[in-house]
């Protein structure tokens, strides 16, 4: 759990750098490496919190 929100927290801080970049710079090549770590930070914590809730609805089946 904590490694995950290491790793959660070190991508959202990625992201956030990458989207500064692009407004300091206005190039967009910035924005585009921000939205995409972005996308992928997203799609990891819903991976992760659907492992989570199956794991807690095994006892129940």
């Amino acid at each position: 759990m904590v490694i995950f929100r290491l790793v959660f927290g070190g991508l959202l801080l990625a992201a956030l750098l990458c989207l500064g970049m692009y407004v300091g710079t206005q190039q967009r090549v910035w924005l585009q490496r921000g939205l995409v770590v972005l996308k992928w930070t997203v799609l990891a914590g819903l991976g992760f919190f659907a492992v989570v809730a199956l794991e807690r609805l095994t006892p129940l089946l």
